[in-house]
């Protein structure tokens, strides 16, 4: 009796530290009914599929999952596999074959129940107009909360598949939270009423047909609006309050004007040509991203956009020639609440010692006397020789802290820019400068303009460390205890 008391005194405390065998089992089956796909739609599509193979009351949940999204071969693919052009082609063929059938084959099964978002991301031509058709419908009849169907990269830009916009309105009521678009064509029309939870719009490389802003007057709670490549449209006029909108992009349009009404604004991004843009109302716009074309680029942030005087963040890119509009005269304090700046440059010029197109930036200084932090990328694409230069003029300013300037390869702009700030910024605290070029400008590649290094490298580091001590003589800044912490991006 006392070993059989003591074998289950054993086993109870075996029970209490490891659980007993009932205890510590699982099984999806004891959860309730309505949890089981929630969980299984934590997982990716694909993997949902794989799972459900696991157990034989499994395998109907992935036929619940909320997030159905599709990625299939695009155009930048077809020539991947093979040199040989024609079995490249069926190769092409196959893959989007193969991608078609998964998709049918994954909405015929799926119970359209409980859709947050459907996506299909594929290179796809007009001739497939009946697949397209079917996964739409699929989407709109599902009332999927986001919708994103990206056709892109087909070069055929009159032949894209038609998006039926009218679809997203189920007997006026509205559903769909998220739209992206590209590579298609919408036609907004007069019937469509149905947008009125959309929060987000994203149409690129859209042919737009109709009324698009009569469309825009429809989407009462739209957030975030960006519109890129797209044509079919003259002019950008909103007349219509859209109170809720805070992010806006635009950017390779080829339009005359942009004009919104936007109270709630708080980032403006616009990239193209020089044109009027009008914002009312933007009394809270804190961001503005600014890409004009051209040589007028530099000028044009700081005088065509007035709505922008107010923001506390800038980031601008613009080319820089000697036949640059140089910035005009103005009275100092236009951009009052500017904190950060920062600026992606490519200057362009045969003799670099000779441009001093980068010196316009002492001007933006000057209009910007609460400015803390300056970061400055330069791509100049020339070859160079090292040299010193005057120093030109700027205001005394009493608020920059911090400035950072890749792509600095002493050339006589750099440097007397370099030298303003340090001569006038009477709070700096750090001044680094970097030779490569560290900031993708325009999302490009930098690795080939950073190749000389070993050779600039030695003239940079000898001009930082002269002035380094001659600013240091004059007791003109507060620097770091060591040069070396200085400069330390280049000596590192």
């Amino acid at each position: 009796m006392e070993e059989t008391a003591a074998a289950a005194g054993k086993l109870t405390r075996l029970e209490h530290e490891h659980g007993a065998p009932d205890e510590t089992s699982f099984r999806m089956e004891d959860l309730p009914a309505e949890v089981q796909p929630v969980i299984m739609s934590q997982l990716p599509l694909k993997e949902a599929v794989r799972t459900s193979i696991v157990s034989r009351s499994w395998r109907m949940l992935w036929t619940f999952h909320s997030d159905l999204c599709f990625d299939g071969p695009t155009p930048n693919d077809l020539d991947s596999d093979t040199d040989d052009e024609f079995a490249g082609q069926d190769s092409t063929k196959m893959k989007r074959a193969k991608f078609i059938e998964t998709v049918n084959s994954v909405i015929q099964q799926h119970s359209g129940i409980g859709i947050n978002k459907f996506s299909v991301r594929c290179g796809m031509h007009k001739e497939y107009t009946d697949h397209l058709d079917r996964w739409i419908g699929f989407a709109t009849s599902s009332k999927a909360k986001i919708i994103h169907f990206n056709l892109k990269k087909i070069y055929q830009p009159f032949e894209f598949h038609h998006f039926p916009l009218e679809a997203l309105d189920s007997q006026g009521c509205s559903f769909v939270q998220s739209l992206f678009l590209a590579s298609v064509s919408i036609k907004p029309n007069s019937v469509i009423s149905g947008f009125t939870i959309l929060r987000r719009l994203v149409l690129e490389f859209v042919k737009i047909l109709g009324d698009f802003p009569g469309l825009l007057a429809k989407c009462s709670g739209l957030e975030d609006l960006e519109i890129i490549g797209c044509y079919g449209v003259d002019n950008l006029i909103v007349p219509h309050k859209l109170d809720k909108l805070q992010h806006l992009l635009i950017a390779g349009m080829d339009i005359q004007m942009v004009e919104f009404h936007a109270t709630d604004l708080a980032h403006f991004e616009y990239k193209g040509r020089v044109i009027p843009i009008v914002l009312h109302g933007c009394s809270k716009l804190e961001k503005a991203t600014m890409k004009f074309n051209g040589t007028k680029a530099l000028a044009h942030t700081f005088t065509a956009v007035p709505s922008i005087l107010s923001v506390k963040t800038l980031h601008l890119q613009a080319f820089i020639s000697k036949y640059a509009q140089k910035l005009p005269a103005r009275q100092q304090g236009m951009f009052l609440h500017l904190r950060h700046m920062t600026c992606q440059l490519i200057v362009n010029s045969n003799d670099p010692n000779g441009d001093n197109g980068i010196l316009q930036l002492a001007n933006c200084l000057d209009v910007a006397p609460r400015l803390e932090t300056l970061h400055l990328h330069m791509l100049c694409a020339i070859s160079s020789s090292f040299s010193s230069g005057e120093v030109a003029g700027m205001r005394r300013h009493d608020h920059l802290k911090t400035v950072f300037m890749s792509g600095f390869r002493c050339y006589k702009a750099q440097i007397e820019l370099a030298c303003c700030i340090l001569r006038n910024a009477s709070v700096l605290e750090q001044l680094i400068i970097e030779p490569r070029i560290t900031d993708k400008v325009w999302a490009g590649d930098c690795s080939e303009w950073n190749t000389d290094l070993g050779e600039i490298l030695p003239g940079v580091c000898e001009w930082a460390q002269v002035t380094s001590e001659h600013f240091r003589k004059q007791r003109r800044l507060l620097w770091p205890s060591k040069t070396k912490d200085l400069f330390s991006t280049i000596i590192s």
